[in-house]
């Protein structure tokens, strides 16, 4: 199995076991308010993990480490490869049509890309209303307030079935070279 785990946003982590081309396995997602370490190791317990892919950023400080941390242990320890999903193009997967695709930054601001874009960090109003946004997101009411409105639940693909897509075009890399990306500014706001 493929173990998948996203825990870029702070609001919701996702961690799924993804049957594989070595087949017996069935695909399993388990969704949790914050990385469940716990909840991980139990879940990898569940069959013979042949690899793993982590989301690498942008997203929560904590909850990317946290991730990322558990992912490169069990990929070193079995001695499978580990391949690095960007984010924000998890969430764009999701949607079945162009989304804006959204992680939650702190301090009311958002990662995010539109289509065709680059990742960004912005406020609300910073955020391109062209397109709907996917993304898990806890508290949406400053999007809405901007004038943005979300991809509807009903026609979103599932988890797995997003991290499968970006896992197409993600590399495999060297233990040694994962890298987390933090695109967070510390500058203070002007007014």
């Amino acid at each position: 199995m493929i173990l998948v785990i996203d825990s870029s946003s702070p609001s919701r982590a996702a961690i799924a076991a993804v049957a594989d081309e070595t087949g017996g396995d069935t695909t399993r997602e388990l969704f949790t308010p914050r990385f469940d370490l716990e909840a991980a190791r139990r879940l990898v317990r569940t069959g013979t993990v042949t690899k793993v892919a982590v989301a690498t950023g942008p997203g929560s400080f904590t909850g990317l480490r946290a991730g990322v941390s558990f992912g490169l242990g069990v990929a070193i320890g079995l001695g499978v490869p580990i391949a690095a999903l960007p984010s924000l193009d998890i969430q764009a997967h999701r949607s079945v049509e162009p989304a804006t695709a959204v992680v939650e930054a702190g301090r009311g601001r958002y990662y995010y890309r539109a289509p065709g874009g680059g990742p960004a960090l912005g406020e609300p109003a910073d955020i391109p209303t062209r397109h709907p946004l996917v993304g898990f997101v806890g508290r949406p009411d400053s999007l809405v307030a901007a004038g943005h409105r979300f991809v509807r639940e009903d026609v979103l693909r599932s988890f797995t079935e997003a991290a499968l897509r970006t896992l197409e075009s993600a590399r495999e890399v060297p233990y040694r070279n994962l890298e987390i990306e933090y695109m967070q500014s510390f500058s203070p706001r002007k007014v």
